[in-house]
């Protein structure tokens, strides 16, 4: 049983002073984004401003029965949870198309996202399901199924469509990666397959999850490079198309690694560094091929994207106009900003910048503040990030561990890829910056996640949970 312990003495105090500063800079960030002269009472619920003054004090007080519930109830009601999360994921699926898609359940203007807090129900279930196996002997049904809960709603989610909310799951996979799941028992069993195969283990499936994203950072370097030409200036006559340069800079990158490799490391590890840019320099060609040749087979819209976020159409104009709006916004704070509510570029009045209160909520705030305002947002973003692998590697729990990463990496995933859609490093997927953001369901399930966090750092010192 989990014993009694004070609020005031458990609760991790520096990781709840920066959420609760994140909630009122998210205020009065919302507060400037929307601002309306004609409404400028900040308590007038009949603007996003007032409405997000109520989600903050809701999220506040779900946070407030978090608190109170004991911490061993999550790891109990893991699977439940999952299960009920499913299940409005499935729901929504029949509800009314909202801006192309279902993703809201609820009638009129309120309603909530189902995918926001699928996002906790898998967190939950991960934990709950991986502190309870022996990874050390990992069978492939394990595997399957850890896997299984992670693309079980990524699938419901696809088929909203939610890309912004499909990407971010893929955060779980470094959890299990972290905890040791690895898909040598599901590699090893293709393998084996073969006749006269024998393997006992493969250093590819045990390491599959980063080579994976070293493989999907080769393929965008490939596109990027394979539909230009690479010119010299003393030689004007010779021009290398650019693929060439890919399979140049594959070789550059082999070399430095096996001299890194040399010096830390034996001929085994160079061995796997040569396989490892064959196989994706094999992937990424592949790929190349695939778009440049089969846009044909892709949507309208779905080519322009892709070829918009790789550089290879300008339409500043057109389909690329919320980022190349939203880039223009960035840039034109300076170094010290232009001071609150006094952005021009991301102001409603100009609507230079849509939805700068939501997905473009970082336009007004790096307009505002300028460069040193958004270094200090960064530091504080860091610092947040940083406590909660603090409180993940201090856990006693392999339960609160878990959760713990799952919410520093979800945390990771959003903060990154909504930062950079605003400042042209992402594709515009739509995904709300955590805190900051206008909305309901993101500013429940964030501070929801936060607050189941904080309570399980609570009771760290029980034995069991």
């Amino acid at each position: 049983m989990a014993r009694e312990v004070s609020f005031s003495k458990s609760i991790d105090w520096p990781l709840f002073i920066v959420f609760m500063l994140f909630l009122c800079m998210g205020i009065a960030n919302v507060y400037s984004a929307a601002f309306d002269p004609e409404h400028p009472n900040l308590l007038d619920f009949s603007q996003k401003y007032g409405k997000q003054i109520l989600w903050v004090a809701f999220s506040l007080f779900l946070g407030f029965l978090v608190m109170l519930i004991d911490a061993s109830i999550y790891r109990k009601f893991a699977i439940p949870i999952y299960i009920f999360c499913i299940i409005l994921l499935v729901i929504v699926l029949f509800m009314p198309s909202v801006n192309g898609a279902r993703a809201w359940l609820g009638i009129g203007s309120m309603g909530i996202q189902p995918a926001e807090f699928a996002k906790i129900g898998t967190a939950i279930a991960l934990s709950s399901y991986i502190s309870q196996i022996n990874v050390n002997q990992q069978k492939m049904s394990t595997v399957l199924l850890a896997n299984a809960l992670v693309v079980g709603p990524m699938v419901l989610i696809l088929m909203q469509p939610d890309a912004g909310t499909f990407v971010v799951f893929t955060s779980f996979l470094f959890v299990m990666y972290r905890e040791g799941i690895t898909y040598d028992p599901i590699i090893l069993k293709l393998i084996n397959l073969l006749p006269g195969v024998n393997f006992k283990s493969t250093w590819v499936g045990s390491h599959f999850i980063p080579i994976f994203f070293v493989v999907i950072f080769l393929s965008i370097v490939t596109l990027l490079m394979s539909n230009n030409i690479i010119t010299f200036s003393f030689l004007p006559s010779v021009a290398i198309p650019g693929f060439a340069g890919v399979i140049g800079t594959l070789f550059v990158l082999a070399a430095i690694s096996f001299f890194i490799l040399r010096w830390i490391s034996g001929r085994r590890d160079r061995n796997r560094v040569t396989l490892i840019v064959l196989i994706g320099f094999i992937l990424t060609s592949t790929i190349s091929s695939v778009v440049n040749y089969g846009f044909q087979g892709l949507a309208s819209h779905q080519k322009d994207r892709i070829e918009l976020f790789l550089g290879l159409k300008e339409d500043p104009d057109g389909e690329d106009y919320n980022r190349n709006r939203a880039m223009a916004a960035v840039g034109s704070g300076g170094w010290t900003g232009k001071g609150y509510q006094n952005a021009t570029v991301a102001s409603v009045q100009s609507n230079h910048v849509p939805e700068s209160e939501t997905d473009f909520i970082f336009c007004p705030l790096a307009e505002e503040w300028g460069f040193l305002g958004t270094m200090v947002f960064m530091i504080l973003y860091m610092f947040m990030l940083v406590r909660i692998v603090i409180i993940a590697e201090r856990q006693k729990s392999k339960f609160n561990r878990i959760y713990a990463y799952c919410c520093s990496l979800i945390l990771f995933y959003h903060f990154a890829i909504n930062i950079g859609m605003n400042i042209g490093f992402a594709p515009v997927i739509g995904i709300p910056l955590p805190f900051f953001s206008y909305g309901g369901s993101s500013m429940m399930s964030f501070s929801v996640m936060m607050f189941i966090l904080l309570r399980l750092d609570s009771q760290r010192n029980d034995v069991l949970m």
